[in-house]
């Protein structure tokens, strides 16, 4: 059996759990197809494997390479045991070598060995790249364990990433990276839906807290342990322990149902619409642009959303003050600001700080494909965020003083 390109840099097989192997998966998930997909050095029973069946839809066509170790015949049966319907739409083949150009690739070990090795998976696999197709490949995240590979990759997402996830909930734990080789068309995202994301940690089945609140809770615990354990006859420790609720509830990210209208643009994050104007700015082009401004309470969600699907082809951050965020002076403080290629034009979204927020997470690098109501960052407490819509093909449905909800409420219309 010849080998695939993946194993020239993989070093014995590390375990991919549930969590990983869904992120991995996760572009393959996201569209709605007919699409083809190719994962490379699957085992029986790989959860990558699984999480790839699970995605296939009427019309897609999965090609599978085995690990090593494994034989294409023992794949072979495994795959005849998911039943018909997986049969008729996933091949094994010997090799990478036997596989057409697909939208989609998948590898289904994380990455070891050394940088070279790996520059030479990565080169492999890319002329396996369907135009504008996403290479998603993951190498373990603790020093140590890749010689190299981990490096290597690193520099890849800095050069073609459209997105990097570290997954803690894996042994051990992976950093998933997505490349993409070729430019993808805007138009594509609207056929996606919102990416998973392991950043978004899962308390009940609608509600999750994102990956800053559990480390600033866990830092909470952590002090009032400190302080309990330095003076046990003091109640110190209460207030670190009581304040970790609040925080983790903070960073609350709740699961929203994006409206299927392709006409609707919805609301980046919850608050209250503090603006709704027309204004020039030629840092995003020369037309005038319609801006609805919504201003975020501490007690509001601060996970930031797409207000429509399109391709991000650019992010800068101007400097400025930290004025509260519902003044007109808020107009001048720091604000980062990711600019969308879609086919009604350019779509910008504006983080901007408060008096209290001092720190923008953004999560969407440039060349990104975002669906409509996809997670693209969040603020950190009280803020602003400020959607830029071409003036002459949007209509805003909304007024100063509602209330929206981000990636659920129709701010405005394609007209």
């Amino acid at each position: 059996m010849t080998a695939s390109p993946a194993h020239q840099a993989t070093k014995g097989r590390d375990n991919v759990g549930e969590r990983a192997a869904r992120t991995l998966t996760t572009e393959l998930a996201r569209h709605a197809g007919p699409k083809s997909a190719l994962v490379v050095g699957a085992a029986p029973g790989s959860a990558v494997l699984q999480a790839a069946i699970d995605t296939l839809l009427p019309g897609d066509s999965l090609v599978v390479t085995p690990a090593s170790g494994t034989t294409s015949a023992a794949l072979r049966a495994h795959v005849h045991q998911q039943g018909q319907w997986v049969d008729d739409r996933v091949r094994v083949a010997e090799s990478v070598g036997e596989s057409d150009a697909a939208q989609i690739v998948i590898v289904a070990e994380p990455l070891t060995g050394s940088a070279e090795d790996a520059r030479a998976t990565i080169d492999g696999l890319a002329k396996y790249l369907a135009d504008g197709g996403v290479l998603s490949i993951a190498a373990p995240a603790l020093p140590g364990l890749t010689g190299g590979a981990a490096a290597e990759l690193d520099r890849q997402a800095a050069l073609f990433g459209v997105g990097s996830d570290l997954v803690l909930a894996n042994r051990p734990p992976v950093r998933v990276h997505r490349l993409r080789f070729s430019p993808a068309e805007a138009a594509a995202a609207e056929r996606l839906a919102p990416a998973y994301r392991p950043s978004s940690v899962p308390l009940t089945r609608g509600m999750h807290i994102d990956s800053n609140g559990v480390a600033a809770a866990g830092i909470a615990f952590g002090l009032a342990a400190l302080a309990r354990r330095a003076r046990p006859q003091s109640k110190l420790w209460l207030v670190p322990a009581l304040a970790a609720l609040p925080v983790a509830a903070f960073f609350r990210d709740p699961e929203r149902d994006v409206p299927e209208d392709a006409s609707a643009v919805v609301a980046a994050s919850d608050g209250k619409v503090l603006s709704v104007e027309r204004l020039a700015d030629d840092r995003f082009g020369d037309s005038e642009f319609l801006r609805i401004a919504v201003f975020l309470s501490v007690l509001d969600v601060h996970v930031n959303r797409a207000p429509v699907a399109g391709k991000v082809v650019d992010y800068f951050v101007t400097d400025g003050g930290y004025a509260a965020a519902m003044k007109p002076a808020a107009e001048h403080n720091v604000a980062a600001y990711t600019v969308l290629d879609t086919p009604r034009g350019t779509v910008v979204v504006a983080q901007r700080t408060g008096l209290i927020a001092r720190r923008i997470v953004q999560r969407a690098p440039v060349g990104a494909l975002l669906a409509r109501g996809e997670r693209l960052g969040l603020i950190r407490f009280g803020s602003r965020t400020d959607v830029y819509l071409p003036a002459d093909t949007a209509d805003a449905l909304v007024a100063p003083g509602d209330r929206v909800l981000g990636g659920a409420s129709v701010i405005a219309r394609w007209r």
